[in-house]
């Protein structure tokens, strides 16, 4: 078993539980993501990362979990944010640390959250409370010039 993990989580301060979301039906065969959570029943989290592969699912929504507590199995209710995932598809590693490190200093700058996996990827967390209009703008300018690749989160339905 493979597990993409969460290096810096955006909420792990708010977390209590680790579970695991099986990426197989996204197309991942034989792949995990780890995502961070907050208890709040007794089969019940709240998401507190922003998935990185998963699709269907995003930061603060409500989530069963399987009766062990180890695997995400279902979307309870939605928190009303969206993941973006941008792929950086510039071939020299010296052009995506330029445009990561950019990326980084924009959502800083803003308040926007985001995490990285790998170096190329980006999920960020778009939210009706933080404008995100800076650092989607940078990203928009980016994939038009064919320097990456990207796809909001909800492209596809939960499925466990």
């Amino acid at each position: 078993m493979r597990v993409v993990v969460h290096e810096d989580p955006v909420g792990r301060a708010e977390t209590n539980w680790i579970a695991r979301i099986a990426l197989e039906p996204f197309g991942f065969e034989g792949l995990w993501e780890q995502v961070w959570l907050r208890r709040t029943g007794d089969d019940l989290a709240m998401m507190c990362c922003i998935p990185l592969r998963a699709y269907g699912v995003a930061r603060g929504d409500v989530v069963r979990l399987s009766a062990d507590g180890s695997t995400v199995t279902e979307v309870v209710e939605r928190s009303g944010r969206r993941v973006l995932r941008a792929l950086l598809t510039d071939q020299r590693d010296e052009d995506v640390a330029e445009i990561a490190a950019e990326v980084t200093a924009i959502g800083a700058r803003t308040g926007v959250p985001l995490e990285w996996s790998e170096v190329r990827l980006v999920a960020i967390d778009v939210s009706p409370e933080v404008d995100t209009a800076g650092v989607l703008g940078y990203l928009a300018g980016l994939a038009e010039a064919g320097r990456l690749e990207w796809e909001w989160g909800e492209a596809g339905p939960f499925v466990a």
